[in-house]
């Protein structure tokens, strides 16, 4: 969000269960001034030593990459999400939050030494094109691609591109061939994963990140669930692990009363800044509950607290990541690109959510000592600071100092959770079973309700999967397929609905077996408005 001085905001973005790095967000504006005299002395320093080495150092030397790993190193002792990104990466890290980039439109899966076309993007050049789901692309500008050797890196080296330029394929559909030119254009990259009603009153929608988009994709996701009749909003946060702090304040925004504040930043050489809602929120009257887990970081955490605070939504889940700081960006004319932290963001109330950082502390690695403390399975193995406590307006108490924790706490679930089920994860399974499937019966199948309502996973379906498995690698194991086995049954109808019907058909069916969901909905079900209670000032309007 632009300040008085052309500045722009940016909250770190936390990738993968790994949580290997916080990779940060945004483009911000280059710094100039003096330079004090500590940073001059030691700005000669180093370019002495970098002459020495020239000099004296008994083998050659990569001088690039000395002083790339020079500032990777300087810059990791300042705190978790500061970070160098060398000019390699800065084009991918922005193209993600950007939400668009170069390409043909498709989705795409290699199977069997095959590249398969799992998905057209709606009104993408592959679409326009002619291409479709199911088919196979065996060359590309000429080159024969169904040799076996194909990579994911290959697929995206050859496809992607400038928007404007053209790449010929060869597609395989049905047992004949046809050549096809596509001309490359902009690709949206979707921050929503799904928008569906879950039932006649209740609306659903998954937000992945927070891109230059979310805000405009989320508000017509909002209006189209509205008009189909949404009164309630399940509002899932999980796995999201940030992006733009304009994005959050925006989406925010929707459901804040006008004047209500979202979120306010102070750092040491940046003065106080205050986000407030203004009239134009569509779910203002919204009864909402938010759904949130240990990697719902950065962006989220600033939604779930704003909504928390003004007692304007119910918070459900496990305690968020507890990421509270802010960078802004330096372009360099290499490419490359410092994100510095320089301040801190804060929720209504006051809370700082910036879980401790340091030499001693293993940042990333406390999301399985969760595990190991017993947090993701009972609410009062959560460690509360009850120095960081405050008080929302209508009374209730919240707390800082390490994520936003929730109103009401639900397990992490593990029902059916075997080290079978995570294998059959790690080969991708599921989904090379739906193409495998749908070679032959994607053609059975007409609307989405019928597919939801009548198709089931036979035995017969089940045991094919499990012996197509061990084609994959995956070793048989009794105990654990029996463990797993209803899960196992609702990821394989999920994934052939993905196929279909996009990730709206993957989650409507993923849902029925989701224990988050089910709970949330069981909350809206007890028939008091969450308005009335977390708002009384509202009404229950």
């Amino acid at each position: 969000m632009e300040n008085g001085r052309g500045k722009f905001y940016i909250v770190p973005l936390v990738i993968g269960l790994t949580l290997a790095t916080g990779m940060l967000i945004g483009t911000m504006f280059t710094t100039t001034g003096g330079i004090a005299d500590p940073v001059a002395e030691n700005t000669s320093k180093f370019q002495t030593i970098l002459e020495l080495i020239e000099e004296k150092y008994v083998d050659s030397v990569d001088h690039d990459l000395l002083i790339e790993s020079s500032i990777q190193g300087m810059i990791t002792e300042l705190d978790p999400h500061s970070a160098y990104i060398p000019a390699s990466d800065l084009a991918m890290v922005n193209e993600q939050l950007e939400g668009r980039f170069g390409g043909v439109g498709i989705r795409f899966l290699i199977h069997e030494d095959s590249l398969v076309v799992t998905h057209i993007i709606p009104n993408a050049p592959a679409a326009a094109a002619g291409l479709k789901p199911g088919d196979r692309i065996v060359a590309v500008d000429g080159k024969n691609i169904a040799d076996g050797k194909l990579t994911t890196e290959d697929v995206m080296e050859m496809l992607k591109g400038k928007e404007g330029s053209d790449v010929e394929v060869t597609v395989e559909r049905y047992g004949s061939r046809k050549d096809y030119t596509i001309e490359r254009g902009q690709i949206p990259i979707s921050s929503i994963d799904a928008a569906i009603m879950l039932n006649k009153d209740v609306g659903f929608i998954k937000l992945n990140s927070f891109t230059h988009n979310s805000a405009l994709e989320f508000s017509e996701s909002a209006d189209k669930l509205k008009a189909q009749g949404m009164k309630k909003l399940i509002f899932d946060l999980r796995n999201n692990g940030g992006g733009i702090m304009d994005a959050a304040t925006d989406i925010t925004d929707e459901f804040l009363p006008d004047g209500k504040m979202i979120v306010y930043t102070e750092g040491r050489k940046e003065p106080y800044r205050a986000y407030y809602a203004t009239e134009e929120g569509d779910l203002d009257n919204m009864e909402v509950i938010v759904l949130i887990n240990s990697l719902s970081a950065s962006a989220s955490e600033i939604v779930a607290g704003a909504l928390q605070d003004n007692d304007c939504a119910l918070i459900m889940g496990r305690r968020s990541f507890g990421k509270g700081l802010v960078q802004d960006q330096t372009p360099f004319k290499d490419g490359s690109a410092l994100r510095l932290t320089i301040s801190r963001y804060y929720t209504p109330t006051g809370r700082s959510i910036q879980k401790p950082y340091g030499k001693d502390i293993d940042y990333y690695g406390d999301y399985y000592e969760r595990f190991d403390s017993g947090e993701m399975m009972n609410e009062d193995s959560m460690n509360v600071d009850e120095n960081a406590k405050f008080t929302t307006p209508a009374g209730r108490t919240v707390y800082g100092g390490g994520g936003i924790y929730p109103d009401i706490f639900i397990p992490n679930d593990t029902a059916g959770a075997s080290y079978y089920l995570t294998e059959l994860y790690y080969a991708n399974a599921f989904n090379h079973f739906a193409v495998r499937f749908l070679d032959k019966n994607r053609s059975r199948f007409g609307a989405f309700e019928d597919f939801q309502r009548n198709f089931q996973i036979s035995n017969e379906m089940f045991l094919d999967f499990i012996q197509y498995a061990v084609k994959l690698g995956i070793a048989e194991n009794p105990v654990d397929i029996i463990t797993s086995r209803a899960v196992i049954k609702n990821r394989i109808k999920a994934e052939i609905a993905r196929h279909l019907w996009q990730d709206d058909g993957y989650f409507a069916i993923y849902i029925e077996d989701d224990l988050d969901v089910q709970r949330a909905l069981a909350e809206f079900g007890k028939g008091k408005s969450l308005m009335s209670l977390l708002y009384p000032e509202r009404n229950g309007r």
